[in-house]
């Protein structure tokens, strides 16, 4: 099966804080997922660790103070 963005699925290589205003956007309408460490094409490129673990340490607190 091939994976596709649509209008609930988005795949980012790495994160940024400008994917906040997407979360925000799924929050609002029908839900989505946001793939990380996703190409455009929905192949897998992955994460370093170290940005792994950050990543999943300030983005709870990222999504709580700023939506």
């Amino acid at each position: 099966m091939e994976k596709v963005e649509n209008h609930t699925v988005e795949f980012k290589q790495s994160w940024h804080d400008e994917y906040l205003k997407t979360i925000a956007a799924f929050a609002n309408t029908e839900g989505g997922t946001i793939y990380i460490g996703y190409d455009d094409r929905g192949e897998v490129v992955g994460l370093e660790k170290s940005e792994t673990k950050k990543m999943l340490e300030d983005l709870p607190n990222k999504i709580r103070s700023k939506l």
